[in-house]
């Protein structure tokens, strides 16, 4: 029996899908409490971003080594992954943290207003994938995957530059410490790498699409 033969989401899979979250979770808040990836130091390669970092590196690592997840990885909706992106709005917290003298303006105005930009501009992408399906193999489409990622990289640039080692930078002395510790280290720990996720699931998806499409033989 295939892939397709099957329900996509099956109660086993949605019960790895929560255990796998489940310790995911544990972790992040492990490092967070524990502050176990703090930058002392103010440097601007905050150890933090590794936790960022790991998660993407094995869903690639996976997606590239095992056939039987690449497939269940191509056999996600396009649609419903988009769909997510719109709880990006939770960047949004950011700037009231701001306003509470709890993060520095240039990191909070950069990854607040990017994450918001982002999840309210899902639902009118969504809108017009329903209403042209052809609309997923558009460079618009992709563009908009590509600026979620951009949103992440500069925001993961404006934490490192208010880390403490550019003054300037940091108004009265509040720098991005507070992304390095709980609660806040949820964000670099475990929701922005889940987002990355979703965005590299979309394109790689594309990608496959487009690759069977230029392999079709053409008509004559």
């Amino acid at each position: 029996m295939t892939l397709s033969d099957t329900p996509l989401w099956t109660p086993k899979r949605i019960v790895i899908l929560a255990l796998i979250l489940g310790a995911w979770f544990a972790v992040a808040a492990l490092i967070g409490v524990g502050g176990l990836f703090t930058n002392p130091s103010g440097g601007f390669m905050a150890p933090i971003a590794v936790t960022a970092a790991v998660p993407v590196a094995v869903f690639m690592a996976a997606y590239w080594l095992s056939g039987s997840f690449r497939r269940f990885v191509l056999a996600q909706d396009i649609e419903a992954l988009t769909t997510l992106q719109h709880w990006r709005v939770v960047g949004f917290a950011f700037l009231l943290l701001w306003a509470h003298g709890v993060l520095p303006a240039v990191f909070a105005l950069f990854a607040g207003l990017g994450d918001v930009a982002i999840g309210l501009a899902a639902p009118f992408v969504m809108r017009r994938l329903r209403e042209d399906p052809g609309y997923a193999q558009s460079a618009g489409f992709r563009r908009y995957h590509y600026l979620g990622l951009l949103d992440f990289a500069v925001a993961v640039a404006a934490a490192g530059l208010t880390a403490g080692f550019l003054p300037v930078l940091t108004s009265a002395g509040v720098t991005s410490a507070a992304m390095d510790v709980w609660p806040l280290n949820l964000f670099p720990s475990l929701i922005v790498p889940a987002f990355i996720i979703l965005h590299l699931n979309v394109l790689l998806k594309l990608r496959a699409e487009r690759t069977v499409h230029m392999a079709a033989p053409v008509a004559v």
